[in-house]
């Protein structure tokens, strides 16, 4: 039961980071952005980069609510494919954000 609540609780966290991000605020909080030059962040598309990243939150707490299904009918299942595909929407979004120019001004 506690682990039914700890995924409910940081799912409901990545919704609501998700929302903030999506109406274009938090991009302070995105790890690597926050620690850029104001030089280098004059040329990111700050926009862009919160709605993508808003996407990825809503995919991985998709996959975090795939866990707590899996804690409430006991299916193992339910968390080796939520698992997997938490890191699929990882590694796709460190492949995607670091190839190429996508957000740039």
């Amino acid at each position: 039961m506690t682990g039914l609540l700890l995924d409910i609780v940081i799912m409901i966290a990545f919704i609501v980071y998700g929302i903030a991000l999506w109406q274009g605020k938090g991009a302070s909080l995105l790890s690597g952005y926050n620690t850029m030059p104001i030089e280098k962040k004059i040329r990111i598309n700050e926009r862009a980069l919160c709605k993508f990243m808003a996407k990825i939150m809503f995919a991985l707490s998709f996959c975090v609510g795939l866990f707590a299904v899996s804690e409430l009918l006991e299916e193992d299942v339910y968390f080796i494919v939520g698992l997997a595909l938490f890191i699929v929407v990882l590694v796709f979004t460190l492949i995607y954000v670091n190839t190429g120019n996508r957000f740039k001004k």
